[in-house]
């Protein structure tokens, strides 16, 4: 029953990662390098590349120190690579927050958050390496009964320790049988991609 549990937890894991952010949405950065050098947009600063200077990283830190304060305590702070993107721990934001919290969370935070230009319940593209991850692990699916999983790419959704979302068609409920062969055949390859996609590593991104 043990390891049955612990392939569940790995494959919902992975199927749970949002095909768009479930936290409502925070307030988020204005202005920052322009659009040309960069895949950030408006909606999503975290894809911007250019400043990953101390200040950057002193900012990030300033804001995640105040969504700790202000109702997420085990909010992370967020990652920044050396060419300025930005991951977070979206995961834990969406757990901590009820939408009702908001509002407050805006009021307290907004200005911090604004001043680090990003988004704290989103992600920058996944770099490669965990693309790559994460294709393995949809071959292995698609081996082993699940057919309809598709190769994810740098611009499909993922969460950092829980890889890439994957639509009610192309993963089964939980406890079917196909789910339960290909979580068993693949937990390596899921495990790998977890580990790859975890803030800590996308660090090195």
């Amino acid at each position: 029953m043990v390891a049955v549990a612990a392939i569940v937890t790995m494959l919902s894991a992975c199927s749970a990662a949002p095909s768009t952010p479930t936290v409502p949405s925070l307030p988020q950065a204005s202005g920052g390098p322009s659009a040309d050098a960069s895949r950030g947009t408006d909606a999503n600063p975290n894809g911007t590349t250019g400043d990953a200077t101390a200040a950057r990283r002193t900012a990030l830190h300033n804001a995640a120190e105040c969504i700790r304060q202000h109702g997420a305590p085990r909010y992370q702070d967020p990652v920044l690579t050396a060419n300025g993107q930005v991951y977070t721990d979206a995961r834990t934001l969406q757990d901590s927050i009820e939408e009702s919290a908001l509002d407050d969370l805006e009021a307290a935070c907004g200005e911090l958050i604004r001043a680090a230009r990003f988004a704290p319940d989103d992600q920058a593209p996944a770099p490669p390496k965990v693309v790559q991850a994460g294709v393995k692990v949809a071959e292995c699916m698609r081996a082993n009964g699940l057919p309809n999983v598709k190769d994810p790419t740098a611009d499909s959704p993922f969460t950092p320790g829980h890889g890439f979302g994957h639509s009610p068609d192309e993963l089964p409920g939980g406890k079917d049988d196909a789910f339960m062969r290909a979580g068993d055949a693949c937990k390596d390859l899921i495990n790998e991609l977890n580990r790859l996609s975890s803030l800590g590593n996308l660090g090195d991104a």
